[in-house]
C-alpha cells in the first residue's frame, strides 16, 4: 500500500521560525511513529545552513492523520537533526524534552491559547478598504456577518484538527474584527507544543483553500487595536491540589531577572503589544493578580475560591516557540516548588 507522509518542521528563519512541509511517498505502512524513516532537506534554503554544507535532517516526532488528503494519508512533525544526529542549533524542542524529563514527577500540563489574524491581501479580514471598521468591542465572540469575518475558515480549520485528532479543546471570535482563537490542551509539555505546531500548519493549509492567510503577529493593526497572543494556563500537581503553590508559582516568575528571562523568549514585536493597555501589562513590570487581565499572569478567580488550579500567564506573544515557552515556565515553576518542598 503506498501513502502520502507530509513531513513538517520549524526552519530557522529570525526573529521568528516559520514552518516548512514537504511529502514523501512511503510504500508500505510503518508500525509506529518509530517507524517512519528519518528524511533531509536543503538547511541553505531554510536559513539551517550553509550552501557548501547544506544536509540537514528530518526525524519525526509527532504523526496524526491527514485530515486534508484523507485515507491512509498522515502529517509527520519532525525535528531538526545536524548530520551527527544530534540536535540542530534551531531545534528548541530537544531542550524542552530533557527538562520535562526532569521535572516529569511534578506532572507539568499545558493549555495554550493561540490568537491569530486573517488577512485578505494587506488588510484584516472585516477592515474596509482605505478605512478601519467599528472600534472594538463588538466583535468578542460575536456572531452577525457585520462582526464575525473569517468563520468559515475557522470552521474548516477546526474540523481538521479534530480528524488529525489533536487535543483542541476550543475556538472563539477574537477582539479585533477577522482576529480568532483555538485552544490547545491541557496537556504535557511535549504534547501541547507539538500539537500546537501542527495545528498551526494545518491553520495556514486550511486558509488556503480560502484564498486568505493567517498570520501570529503580535501587532497587526498599530493603534487602539488589542495584539494577538499565545495566553498559556500552566500547572502541576502540586499546584492542582493547593493554593500555596500556586502562590509559590507566581512569586517564582518575578523573582530576579527572571520576568526578563521570560519576556525576551516570549516572542518577536512583545514590547508593541505589552503596553500596559488592551488587556496587558507593561512588558517591563511584572505583576500578578486575580480575575485581574492587566496583569503579568492571572490566577482565575475560580482557582482562588477552589483553593487550587492553575495560573495563566499572559505575557507570551501569537508568535511565541511553544517549546520554549513551556520550558521556561517547568524550569522556572517546578524549581521553584522544589525548593519550596511543594511537590
Amino acid at each position: 500500500m503506498t501513502f502520502k507522509a507530509e513531513y513538517i518542521w520549524i526552519d530557522g528563519t529570525e526573529p521568528t521560525a516559520k514552518l516548512r512541509s514537504k511529502t514523501k511517498i512511503i510504500t508500505d505502512a510503518p508500525a509506529g511513529l518509530d517507524a517512519l524513516p528519518i528524511w533531509g532537506f536543503d538547511g541553505s534554503s531554510t536559513n539551517q545552513a550553509e550552501g557548501s554544507s547544506s544536509d540537514c535532517v528530518l526525524r519525526p516526532v509527532f504523526s496524526c492523520p491527514d485530515p486534508i488528503r484523507g485515507g491512509d494519508d498522515i502529517l509527520v512533525l519532525c525535528e531538526v537533526l545536524d548530520t551527527d544526529m544530534t540536535p540542530h542549533p534551531s531545534n528548541t524542542r530537544a531542550a524542552l524534552a530533557e527538562l520535562s524529563e526532569r521535572f516529569a514527577a511534578q506532572e507539568p500540563i499545558f493549555g495554550i491559547e493561540q490568537e491569530y489574524t486573517f488577512f485578505k491581501g494587506a488588510r484584516p479580514l472585516g477592515f474596509p478598504e482605505g478605512g478601519f471598521p467599528a472600534a472594538q468591542g463588538g466583535y468578542y465572540c460575536g456572531v452577525g456577518s457585520d462582526e464575525i469575518f473569517g468563520r468559515d475558515v475557522v470552521e474548516a480549520h477546526l474540523e481538521n484538527c479534530l480528524k488529525a485528532g489533536l487535543g483542541i479543546s476550543g475556538i472563539n471570535a477574537e477582539v479585533m474584527p477577522g482576529q480568532w482563537e483555538f485552544q490547545v490542551g491541557p496537556l504535557s509539555p511535549l504534547e501541547v507544543s507539538d500539537q500546537l505546531w501542527v495545528a498551526r500548519w494545518l491553520l495556514y493549509r486550511t486558509a488556503e483553500d480560502f484564498e486568505v492567510s493567517a498570520t501570529l503577529d503580535p501587532k497587526p493593526v498599530k493603534g487602539d487595536w488589542n495584539g494577538a497572543g499565545a495566553h498559556t494556563n500552566f500547572s502541576t500537581k502540586a499546584m492542582r491540589e493547593g493554593y500555596d503553590a500556586i502562590i509559590t508559582a507566581c512569586e517564582s516568575l518575578g523573582e530576579g531577572s527572571k520576568p526578563m528571562d521570560h519576556v525576551k523568549n516570549y516572542g518577536a514585536g512583545i514590547d508593541d503589544r505589552l503596553t500596559g493597555l488592551h488587556e496587558t501589562a507593561p512588558w517591563n513590570e511584572y505583576s500578578y493578580g486575580v480575575s485581574d487581565r492587566g496583569a503579568s499572569v492571572r490566577i482565575p478567580w475560580q482557582v482562588e475560591k477552589d483553593g487550587k488550579g492553575y495560573i495563566e500567564d499572559r505575557r507570551p506573544n501569537a508568535n511565541v516557540d511553544p517549546y520554549v515557552v513551556t520550558r521556561l515556565l517547568v524550569d522556572t515553576c517546578c524549581t521553584a516548588l522544589e525548593k519550596a518542598g511543594q511537590v
